[in-house]
Formats: structure tokens, C-alpha cells, sequence
């Protein structure tokens, strides 16, 4: 599974509004700046997270943006499956974009990818944002560990 760049800086500004939340509205300007996403772009990325109920705008001089939930009822799920409408890495295990593949009957490793896309969605569906914001960000160390040096686990 790999995010698209609508769900990476959908994320970016909604983990940065958790950060605000119950403070004043955030600026689109500042929301692009702080995550370094062009403002253009996040302004269509936020018009379509505000559709979805999960943001809303406050006009005025000290206007922008907020959740328009609690941070503890909007999932990364949710979110990527907004942007990019499936969490499965094939589409013959995927629900909502399923596509018959003629090699379905035997295909030895589709189970395997099946298996993925239930834990993906499983943990996916169980990241909060509030859950999220609370994490500490993943040290380099984590990421390059010996056990998966060389591609071994990527």
C-alpha cells in the first residue's frame, strides 16, 4: 500500500489541527507552511475534507480551520480511504473496487495479500487521530533495523 500525496497532506493538516484543536482556527496559509504542502493544493484537499464533515471553516480575520469532530472519531482510514478509496494492494481482495482476476481459483498468494489488506484496514481503522498525534515519530534506528536490512522486510 502506498499513500497518495492527497492522503500524505490530508493527514499533515489534520494531525496539525489535533495540535490546535479547541484553540483559534488555523489559516490555510499557516496549515501549507507548517506542513509544507503548497497552499493551492491544500485548499482543495481541505474543501474536501470540510465535505466530509471532518473539518469545518470559521470566515472572518481571525478565521480558517478546525475538526469539525473530536480528533478521537476521525481514523487514518477514513481519511485515506476518502483520498484514495481503497486500503487493498490488489484489486481482487479489494471490497469496494473489486476486480475478478481469472487466476483467482488457484492464485497461491492472494490470500497473503488478503491478509494485508485486513491488517491495513484493521490498523488503519484503530489510528484515531488523537491516537496518532500521541505517538512518538519513528526514529530512523526503528525504520533500518538489522532484522529488515538489505530489503529484507521492504
Amino acid at each position: 500500500m502506498r499513500l497518495s500525496a492527497k492522503s500524505d497532506y490530508a493527514l499533515r493538516a489534520l494531525l496539525t489541527l489535533v495540535e490546535a484543536y479547541g484553540h483559534e482556527p488555523l489559516p490555510v496559509r499557516e496549515l501549507a507552511q507548517r506542513n509544507g504542502v503548497p497552499e493551492r493544493y491544500l485548499e482543495h484537499i481541505l474543501l474536501d475534507l470540510k465535505a466530509k464533515g471532518l473539518i469545518k471553516s470559521l470566515p472572518g480575520r481571525h478565521g480558517g480551520y478546525a475538526l469539525a469532530k473530536s480528533p478521537a472519531e476521525i481514523t487514518m482510514g477514513q481519511v485515506v480511504r476518502h483520498f484514495d478509496g481503497l486500503l487493498a494492494p490488489i484489486a481482487c481482495v479489494s471490497t469496494t473496487r473489486y476486480r475478478r482476476c481469472d487466476r483467482e481459483e488457484f492464485c497461491s498468494f492472494r490470500r497473503v495479500l488478503l491478509e494485508v489488506r485486513n491488517d491495513v484496514a484493521r490498523v488503519m481503522d484503530n489510528a484515531t487521530l488523537a491516537k496518532v498525534y500521541a505517538r512518538k515519530p519513528v526514529l530512523n534506528e526503528e525504520v533500518f533495523t538489522e532484522a529488515w536490512a538489505a530489503g529484507a522486510g521492504i
